[in-house]
């Protein structure tokens, strides 16, 4: 299905403030950029970049006062997400060196506390793919999708205490009991088409038999029409604004729709 997506965000800053933003989707796996815009109000120079995990950034100053960031793209994405419960693991002599530092713990994912934890959850799942189908559902049917549980400074740690969270939550429980198992995951944030209620979105993604697989928690049943904006570790590397002064973001739109085509 082609999407269109975007967001608009509002803030008001106390003097000017540097700011990097990882807003604009890519071309990549399962997608394809057919078109995207990215403006700042009132106008201001902005550079950008593509950082280590390939994501695509924008570093600006944000003026003094009020101002406002919007990204629109239009993306033709996969109407299914690739299942394969075959898929075995990967051994770990055969694992891309990228994807190395993606088996270790990170700041809101202590995998290495979890090694118990996750092999309980797993049980007797075959190595592979089905191991990591257990984790999601055992994330799905055991912690609550809630809303003011979390923080952005909550670890894998606080949301097994408090069995409640929201998609960054599901994902960080996700991806380290994956990592715990030594079993490569990593973060992706992004947008989902008929998301309820609509706002940016959080999944993970497990390197098994060779390649990247997407696993959600938050969601019944396997869903397409995603579109990808940003990969790491945790959220720690794909937050969508980074700020190195005094700045409130005072509101955020979110939307994702059909295109339409014209005939």
């Amino acid at each position: 299905m082609r999407l269109d997506v975007g967001c608009q965000l509002g803030f008001d800053a106390a003097w000017p403030t540097p700011v990097v933003l990882v807003l604009s989707p890519q071309t990549g796996e399962g997608q394809d950029v057919v078109w995207e815009q990215f403006t700042v109000e009132p106008s201001a120079a902005v550079r950008e970049f593509v950082d280590k995990y390939g994501n695509l950034g924008q570093r600006l100053v944000m003026p003094k006062g009020r101002s406002s960031v919007s990204m629109r793209a239009t993306v033709e994405t996969a109407d299914h997400i690739d299942v394969d419960t075959t898929a075995p693991r990967t051994p770990m002599d055969e694992v891309p060196d990228y994807a190395l530092e993606f088996c270790l713990p990170s700041r809101y994912c202590q995998s290495d506390m979890l090694y118990s934890f996750a092999r309980g959850v797993i049980g007797d799942a075959l190595p592979g793919y089905p191991q990591v189908e257990a984790i999601r559902s055992w994330i799905a049917h055991e912690i609550r999708y809630e809303y003011n549980i979390s923080s952005p400074s909550t670890s894998v740690m606080e949301t097994l205490q408090s069995k409640a969270g929201v998609c960054r939550d599901f994902a960080h429980l996700g991806i380290a009991m994956c990592r715990a198992i030594e079993i490569p995951a990593r973060m992706v944030v992004g947008y989902l088409h008929q998301l309820v209620p609509m706002d940016q979105h959080a999944w993970w993604e497990a390197y098994v038999g060779g390649r990247w697989f997407t696993f959600d928690a938050t969601q019944a049943a396997p869903r397409g029409n995603r579109v990808a904006v940003a990969y790491g570790r945790d959220a720690t590397d794909v937050a969508l604004v980074t700020q190195y002064g005094p700045l409130e973001l005072t509101d955020m739109y979110v939307y994702v729709n059909p295109a339409v085509v014209l005939s």
